[in-house]
């Protein structure tokens, strides 16, 4: 789920939360016009919200609304508001029921009226085996959900109804109380079947809902967007929409992206950075209070962390995995970010700081570096002092540095460690359907701000064979503990309930958490009111805009 979630790591890290210049509680005088600029690594662009991985506040959330999406308010917990319907959902059946209706007058880039319809369609196309990748937390709770194959050959999904042009229903297999984030996901979105003529295109040109709209696309060059005259900001109450254009330019290396930052001149002072901050690049921006100023940063809330194959060999047996836990050199693993503009913090707990309940805690070696005696006598106790174990990584640079270090800290405990590198692209396509490895590195940045965020997806069951669940775990007992916390509808108890599940799978050596990081975006000097969410932490594209 990625919205949210990468399979490599971020390099770049911070933990402070700040913009420069600071934004306050209200906006800032912007200017209405112009052109803001974003640019980008990436050479190809896909708006089809069957396979969007980002949060709603993400670029795309200005072309594609969907029934709910998120308000972001500098210092202030991010909330779930309502977008296209009128409120965030209404639940009924215990949470197994939820009923939404939709805004009055709203209406796509033609001027055709967006239906309730528009939003079943879209949501059922997102099952479609011609659309692979995308957020699927719907998949799991929507009944039927497990075998429904999408629309193209006439089938549609009972659990979703529409009585009229307005409202929609949603019936789930299992009582949900954080529907209304899931329904802030891209499949959320509406799409007109008459448009959908094409799966593999409909990405390329999709029909925008949001206040802007596909002016060109030119592959591996640009992407213009332009007002949608229909989008009626009375219906909004997020989006401010006040560039007249946005153009993302397209390959863009995250070198040449810092050096247009850092030099700030002409157009480049309304435009935005999408990659991290090389470290060739740390000590210039460190350096410049100008440049320095202009970071925005988000506080430590991915983690990286080594999954353990838990149905592989030895590592079936509890005391190995414990070994793994004590025998990780964490400190040399962090410092391998050296030259970062902020503090990257060791992780001890699969909850990352920030989020809601969690409890700060340490099961294992106190020392960051480890703790190879005890690792060593828990591998004799296993009968097994002399492991040989594989590793399945990213092949780039820098995450190859950092397998090292988790290669030679194990084995100073007699643990012989093979690096199995892979593609960044093959990783994200096998996930866990390919389980032909011992150890892998993962990081995983929650889809929405609730714990469920953080530990449903990598460590329920139902996620090995080809979701995020790394480790291969699966513990029904823990699975049912997840299905109550996610049905509780006291929050305060539903928290309390993911982090006495957060150092159960602890207790279990599932995962060594590693790191926590954060993100840096340079922006250039015009930027305004360009925040990060409060965790997990996102670039918010909603209320972006330029100096007055």
């Amino acid at each position: 789920m990625r919205g949210h979630c990468l399979a490599t790591l971020i390099l770049t890290a911070s933990g402070v939360l700040s913009a420069g210049p600071a934004p306050a509680s209200a906006l800032e005088s912007a200017a209405t016009g112009r052109t803001l600029t974003v640019l980008t690594a990436r050479t190809e662009i896909n708006y089809d919200p069957a396979v969007l991985t980002q949060a709603a506040v993400s670029l795309h959330g200005l072309v594609l609304r969907r029934l709910t999406t998120w308000d972001v308010r500098p210092g202030e917990p991010t909330r779930v508001v309502p977008d296209l319907a009128t409120d965030t959902g209404r639940s009924s059946d215990g949470g197994r029921t939820w009923t939404y209706t939709l805004k009055a007058g709203l209406k796509y880039e033609d001027g055709t009226p967006i239906t309730s319809a528009d939003i079943k369609y879209g949501v059922e196309r997102s099952f479609a085996p011609e659309h692979t990748g995308g957020l699927g937390y719907h998949k799991a709770l929507l009944t039927g959900g497990a075998d429904y194959r999408g629309p193209y050959a006439g089938s549609r999904l009972a659990s979703i109804e529409t009585p009229d042009p307005r409202r929609i229903v949603f019936r789930l297999r299992m009582a949900y109380q954080e529907w209304p984030w899931i329904a802030s996901m891209p499949a959320f979105v509406p799409v007109p079947q008459a448009r959908d003529d094409d799966p593999a295109t409909y990405g390329d040109r999709p029909v925008a809902s949001g206040p802007y709209m596909y002016r060109a696309y030119q592959p591996g060059i640009r992407l213009e967007l332009l007002r949608n005259p229909h989008w009626d900001r009375a219906t909004d109450q997020v989006r401010t929409a006040e560039p007249d254009r946005i153009v993302m330019e397209l390959g863009v290396s995250a070198q040449d992206q810092a050096q247009r930052m850092i030099a700030d001149r002409g157009a480049d002072r309304d435009a935005i950075a999408q990659s991290g901050i090389p470290p060739e690049y740390m000590a210039q921006v460190r350096g410049d209070p100008a440049v320095r100023g202009r970071v925005l940063n988000g506080g430590p809330d991915r983690l990286n962390y080594l999954a353990v194959n838990t149905r592989r060999g030895a590592l079936k047996l509890l005391k190995v995995r414990q070994a793994i836990q004590y025998a990780v050199d964490k400190q040399a693993f962090r410092e391998t970010l050296r030259g970062t503009l902020g503090a990257v913090r060791v992780a001890t707990t699969l909850l990352p700081p920030g989020t809601a309940g969690r409890v700060d805690y340490n099961l294992y070696a106190t020392d960051p570096s480890g703790d190879v005696p005890k690792a060593r006598k828990l591998l004799a106790d296993a009968g097994h002092p002399d492991l040989k174990l594989t590793l399945r990584t990213v092949d780039d640079e820098a995450t190859l540095e950092r397998a090292g270090t988790i290669q030679r800290g194990l084995a100073r405990a007699g643990i012989t460690v093979t690096l199995k590198p892979v593609t960044a692209a093959a990783l994200a396509a096998s996930l866990s359907k390919d389980t032909d490895y011992d150890l892998c590195l993962y990081s995983w940045l929650a889809d929405f701000p609730s714990p469920a965020g953080n530990l449903q997806p990598l460590f329920a069951s139902s996620e090995t064979g080809g979701g995020h669940n790394m480790s291969q775990y699966a513990n029904p007992a823990v699975d049912a503990a997840m299905d109550r916390a996610l049905a509780e509808p006291d929050r305060r108890k539903a928290e309390a309930q993911w982090a006495r599940l957060d150092e159960r799978l602890m207790r279990d050596a599932a995962a060594v958490p590693l790191i926590n990081t954060g993100l840096s975006v340079l922006n250039g000097s015009n930027i305004r009111n360009f925040v990060v969410s409060s965790t997990p932490q996102f670039p918010d594209m909603q209320r972006i805009s330029l100096a007055a």
